[in-house]
């Protein structure tokens, strides 16, 4: 299994005639973008976290990354694994006292909390390979931030 480290391009609203969808893009830097459809408020968590705001309360995911702090417990990458039926997979990696530890998660929450942990996100090459699109064949997606302020 080979990963590829990912980096979020941005987070966006999914707009079609039926339905408006929030989703999180992510990049290995070359032209393949892995769309992600998630929770709007994942979507706000992400976002909040790329953009490195720091907010007058924590949020769930703030919360989680203090408790592991609390416990000596390091957050090391977050592995999105496999796709299966467009549902995606992945694990959280920790440490504690040299042990590595797997969690298994939704890559929305492992995406906020590896933009908030400042750790690297890694997609399995055959997930960007069966899933990834390129730009022109994304959907028409408009920026989260732009969406909500309408």
């Amino acid at each position: 299994m080979t990963q590829v480290r990912c980096e979020v391009k941005g987070v966006f609203m999914a707009t079609g005639e039926t339905a408006t969808i929030p989703l999180v893009i992510l990049t290995d830097g070359s032209d393949r973008f892995l769309p992600i459809f998630i929770g709007i408020w994942e979507a706000v968590s992400i976002n909040s976290a790329k953009n490195r705001e720091v907010l007058p309360r924590p949020f769930t995911h703030d919360l989680f990354l203090d408790l592991c702090a609390k416990f000596s417990i390091t957050l090391r990458s977050l592995q999105i694994d496999s796709v299966e039926d467009g549902v995606y997979y992945a694990q959280l990696v920790f440490v504690n006292n040299r042990h590595e530890e797997y969690l298994d998660c939704r890559p929305s929450d492992g995406i906020a909390l590896a933009l908030r942990g400042d750790v690297p996100i890694f997609v399995e090459e055959t997930v960007l390979a069966t899933a990834a699109q390129k730009n022109e064949d994304l959907p028409q997606v408009v920026d989260l931030m732009a969406f909500l302020q309408k």
